[in-house]
């Protein structure tokens, strides 16, 4: 019996990566890569760092939360105004 026989066909084989530097991290030798519908991936083992290539093996970066993006799904809470009174302070002098 091999190792290929024991891995299931739809779990993914993830390999390790001989002199990778993780960027998160700076480990060497933690990376692995796999495959998910011709996509590559990549995580740290170390770290949990993980992220996604292009065609051409960039990072694709993923988009950061801000308020475009996220206030824009999210409806704005109801806030209950409050009325407040000033009264002058009487040891200031005009």
């Amino acid at each position: 019996m091999t190792t290929s026989d024991k891995i299931p066909e739809n779990e993914t084989r993830k390999r390790f990566i001989a002199g990778a530097v993780c960027p998160a991290c700076q480990v060497m030798d933690g990376i692995r890569m796999w495959e998910v519908d011709g996509v590559p991936n990549r995580d740290c083992v170390h770290c949990g760092y993980s992220d996604t290539l292009n065609a051409d093996g960039n990072s694709i970066p993923n988009e950061l939360a801000t308020r475009v993006n996220v206030s824009a799904l999210q409806k704005p809470k109801d806030t209950k105004g409050q009325a407040l009174q000033f009264f002058p302070n009487p040891k200031l002098k005009k």
